[in-house]
């Protein structure tokens, strides 16, 4: 496992924490991950590569920017 921290645009309430988290661990069950939402970042330590985070991120409607 790594541990991953992108930083993602629209992150504003409990509903964003919950959608992001349960849409990368719909794709690793495993991953422990932590949402911050002042300053919109996503840390995850996961079996996921990059690309793999991204699309579940943006496939929730947010905009991975790094």
């Amino acid at each position: 496992m790594a541990i991953m921290e992108l930083t993602v645009q629209g992150l504003t309430c409990g509903h964003c924490v919950r959608a992001v988290t349960e849409a990368i661990q719909a794709r690793d069950p495993a991953a422990q991950v932590a949402v911050t939402l002042d300053g919109g970042k996503v840390r995850a330590e996961t079996v996921l590569d990059r690309l793999a985070m991204v699309a579940a991120i943006e496939g929730e409607g947010y905009k991975v920017l790094g």
